[in-house]
């Protein structure tokens, strides 16, 4: 590694992530019609964003800004094919999971013959059994090989009996628009890739945003139409959007660990740069409204400029200034997030198939209570996900 490129990975990153994880906790959880507009997501059509418009990009942002860190720890011990085959599965993995968890709405449980939400729960057990980080343990290795070889078995079991539709017309699995995991896993290929072959060249990494950028744009217009199959496997590549997040986070990424910059200087880039982006988005509105729900260019980069200057101001207050005891958990969750984001859902569709009434705070007399309950779930599940990184649950894929 050159020492132009040596910089350790910072703390900042792993509580931004966490916070993310927290607002997207939040507002996955709160009750549409009893809370106000501006937490809550915009209709497709309307000009604008809330809060819950900008909290997933976060999390894209901050899946490109890890790409380059835990690229160089592999290749410590990796070669730069291994790393590839590591990102063409962890891509497929996450495709997979996204899928699965799309498709469990569309459970036909007649055809299917099992209830939707046993048929999710087990779902989620057989993610966890395949992709856990299980502790290094000869004396529970047959063991855990085994608990692996269930999950396999299960989720083929679940994916083979799956049905949608009615009966005259039975469907199965989806594509559509890929599930939250698997729009991070397509932008985490994205960005993977990117550095894999651009590496630390900032230049490169610019012109490989710009391009996805233009695609976006492009995308946006109308102006290059593509083949059903390209739209259908490949759509969320060629919109250009998604990726436009991630590898706006792997460019942070090489600012900060560029050892020729000081603390100010990066500080100052980061911010230019944001409100850049923030500006970008703006003059984009002239012709492209701000949707999430339409991944539209302004949306895009207004939602980069957003998480830049966030960064930045964590940076600042937790790897310069040092103040960082405030966000433990966040951090904990931050590195545990894949178990962060799916195990609370293990909860909600326990409740739903037995009627648990944990979520009577989902009303719309009191705003107050809709959004507090809101609040103290998502501070309840970044703990749960501490507590089971220490009985050693926790996904790596």
């Amino acid at each position: 590694m050159s020492p132009a490129f040596a910089k350790p990975r910072k703390q900042s990153i792993d509580i931004m992530r966490g916070l993310t994880l927290f607002l997207m906790l939040f507002v996955n959880d709160l009750f549409v019609p009893g809370v106000p507009e501006w937490l809550a997501h915009t209709k497709a059509d309307e000009d604008g964003m809330g809060l819950a418009d900008w909290v997933f990009p976060g999390f894209l942002f901050m899946v490109g800004m890890a790409v380059p860190f835990a690229t160089e720890a592999r290749r410590k011990k990796e070669s730069d094919i291994a790393i590839a085959v590591h990102v063409i599965i962890r891509t497929l993995s996450l495709l997979m999971i996204g899928v699965l968890m799309m498709n469990s709405s569309r459970i036909n449980p007649e055809l299917t013959g099992m209830n939707r939400f046993l048929w999710t729960v087990l779902m989620y057990v057989c993610v966890f059994l395949i992709w856990n980080h299980y502790p290094v343990s000869k004396k529970y290795q047959k063991l855990f090989f085994g608990l692996k070889l269930l999950g396999v078995a299960g989720l083929i079991t679940l994916i083979a009996i799956f049905r949608s539709g009615e009966p005259g017309d039975p469907g199965w699995l989806v594509t559509g628009w890929w599930g939250i995991l698997g729009l991070i896993g397509w932008g985490y290929f994205a960005a993977a890739v990117t550095y894999l072959l651009a590496g630390k060249r900032l230049v490169g990494v610019i012109l490989v945003w710009s391009g996805f950028i233009a695609l976006n744009i492009l995308s946006q217009s109308g102006t290059y139409p593509l083949p059903k199959w390209v739209h259908t496997y490949l759509g969320v590549l060629v919109n250009g959007n998604v990726p436009s997040i991630t590898v706006a986070g792997l460019l942070v990424a090489l600012i900060i660990r560029k050892k020729s910059l000081n603390a100010a200087q990066v500080i100052w880039i980061l911010t230019l740069l944001g409100a850049g982006c923030l500006a970008a988005g703006f003059v984009l509105r002239n012709w492209f409204i701000i949707s999430k729900i339409k991944a539209t260019p302004s949306w895009g980069m207004i939602c980069n400029g957003i998480s830049i200057i966030l960064f930045a101001l964590l940076y600042l207050i937790v790897d310069i200034m040092g103040k960082s005891r405030w966000a433990k958990p966040f951090e904990t969750a931050g590195k545990n997030s894949l178990t962060t984001y799916l195990a609370p859902d293990i909860i909600y569709y326990i409740c739903w198939g037995f009627s648990i009434p944990l979520f009577f705070y989902k009303q719309e007399t009191s705003v107050a209570l809709a959004v507090t309950g809101s609040l103290v779930w998502a501070f309840a599940m970044i703990g749960f996900s501490v507590l089971l990184s220490r009985i050693h649950i926790r996904l790596k894929l």
